[in-house]
C-alpha cells in the first residue's frame, strides 16, 4: 500500500464536498502538473490511503482521510471544451491528462494546521513541507502518515 497527500483548494472542492457523497466515489480530475500527473497514472493504486488537504485558504492543514478506489483512467475534462481544464492538445486516443477515484474514509474532528505540521521534528522530510513545494498530489512516507494522524 502506499500513501500520498492530495491538495485542493477548500471552495473549489473541500473535504465536506467529498464527504456529502456519502460513500460513493469522486474523480480527483483537473490535475495539470505532469509530475502530479505522473503519480496519479503511474504509482496510485486501488486500496491506497490519501491525506485530504485543503490548501490556499486561511488555514492551509490536513483536514481528512481518504483512499483511492479507482486507479488512473484519462481526465475527460481535458476533452471538454466547455471545462476549465480544458486541453486542446490532448487527444482521447492518446490522453495527456489522468485522474483517480477516491472516496473519504473519514473527516478529522479538527484541521491538523500547516504551521503545526511545520513545528512537529517527526515530519522533517515529508515533501508537503519542502520549500517551494506546489504539487497537488504528492506521495507520503508511511511514518509521516501516521505522525500526521497522532497529531488529532
Amino acid at each position: 500500500m502506499n500513501y500520498w497527500l492530495m491538495k485542493s483548494e477548500p471552495d473549489a472542492f473541500s473535504i465536506d464536498d467529498l464527504a456529502s457523497r456519502s460513500g460513493k466515489r469522486e474523480p480527483w480530475d483537473g490535475v495539470r502538473n505532469y509530475q502530479a500527473r505522473n503519480f496519479m497514472r503511474d504509482d496510485m493504486k486501488k486500496g491506497d490511503q490519501v491525506l485530504f488537504y485543503h490548501s490556499s485558504c486561511a488555514e492551509p492543514g490536513v483536514v481528512g482521510v481518504a483512499r483511492v478506489v479507482k486507479e488512473a483512467y484519462p481526465d475527460a475534462t481535458a476533452f471538454d471544451p466547455e471545462s476549465k481544464y480544458f486541453d486542446p492538445k490532448s487527444d482521447p486516443d492518446k490522453p495527456r491528462w489522468f485522474m483517480v477515484d477516491i472516496q473519504l474514509v473519514r473527516k478529522l474532528k479538527r484541521v491538523i494546521t500547516l504551521a503545526e505540521l511545520k513545528q512537529n521534528p517527526q515530519l522533517e522530510g515529508m515533501r508537503l513541507l519542502a520549500r517551494g513545494n506546489r504539487l497537488s498530489v504528492m506521495p507520503v512516507e508511511k511514518e509521516h502518515f501516521d505522525t500526521v494522524l497522532s497529531m488529532l
